[in-house]
């Protein structure tokens, strides 16, 4: 069976989880929300924390949510998050998309945001998103495009990043610019392409005290989280390189100037 080779470039710090648990519903997977039913049977690929996993669980309150992610440890935040806003039909267990335990045909939606860049082998994760839905149930994906992301103002600093970024996402097995990519790996997995209706939205970071919260915690992550010690581990950087990086995140979130536009792709298929 095959099953994940790719190193997380993230890991768990707690400038990760910092973003992690902004992400909601309403603001990562708008695209799908119009097609949820109070009575989905629901599957949450690459949980994490569980903020979106909890949300899909108060749509569909006649249902049932699972959400799965690979890394056991955070499963107890996403039970924690879910047991604070009292939900009963939420349950967390740690899965490899690449292998799902699920009979075939059991959920009416299987949903994944921001996890094919960071698998081995995203076709085959697709192949088993569509293998565990319904018979005309939707799979719904949504990840990032690290090439595409768009600044202002120019920053030798933040296009350093963006160069080590991807250099040390590729070089765990990743693949940074998913967005791009993902109605191509979808038609590879066996979806016709009458079956595919592929969209894009972005995340926004421009007021104040989101260039503060973004910055800061990219600031973080540069000397803190996996990202950096993968980068300082392969030879890709040193701590003087980070460093730079970090500074270069910190000035860009207190410059009242300061844009950037985090691109998406979005796919909706019909199993």
């Amino acid at each position: 069976m095959a099953h994940e080779t790719a190193k997380y470039i993230h890991g768990h710090h707690e400038s990760v989880l910092r973003s992690h648990a902004w992400r909601t519903a309403e603001n990562s997977a708008a695209y799908l929300l119009p097609y949820l039913k109070t009575d989905h049977v629901i599957l949450d690929i690459g949980c994490g924390p569980g903020t979106i996993t909890a949300d899909f669980a108060e749509i569909a309150h006649d249902g049932r949510v699972t959400g799965v992610d690979y890394v056991a440890d955070v499963l107890a935040k996403a039970e924690a998050a879910a047991a604070e806003r009292g939900l009963t039909n939420a349950v967390f267990e740690q899965a490899d998309v690449h292998g799902l335990r699920f009979a075939d045909d059991t959920f009416d939606v299987v949903h994944a945001h921001q996890v094919l860049q960071h698998v081995s082998d995203p076709v085959q994760a697709l192949r088993e998103m569509r293998r565990v839905a319904k018979p005309g149930g939707l799979i719904a994906v949504r990840d990032s495009d690290y090439a595409a992301f768009t600044w202002f103002p120019g920053s030798e600093g933040l296009t350093a990043w963006l160069d080590l970024y991807e250099t040390v996402a590729r070089a765990g097995g990743g693949e940074p610019d998913a967005g791009r990519r993902l109605k191509s790996w979808a038609l590879k997995a066996g979806f016709p392409e009458t079956a595919i209706e592929a969209t894009s939205s972005t995340w926004t970071f421009s007021d104040e005290p989101d260039r503060a919260w973004w910055g800061g915690l990219w600031a973080d992550r540069s000397l803190h989280s996996d990202f950096a010690k993968q980068a300082l581990d392969g030879g890709h950087a040193n701590a003087e390189d980070l460093q730079a990086i970090s500074e270069a995140w910190k000035a860009w979130g207190a410059s009242e100037e300061s844009w950037l536009m985090i691109p998406h792709g979005e796919l909706l298929c019909r199993a």
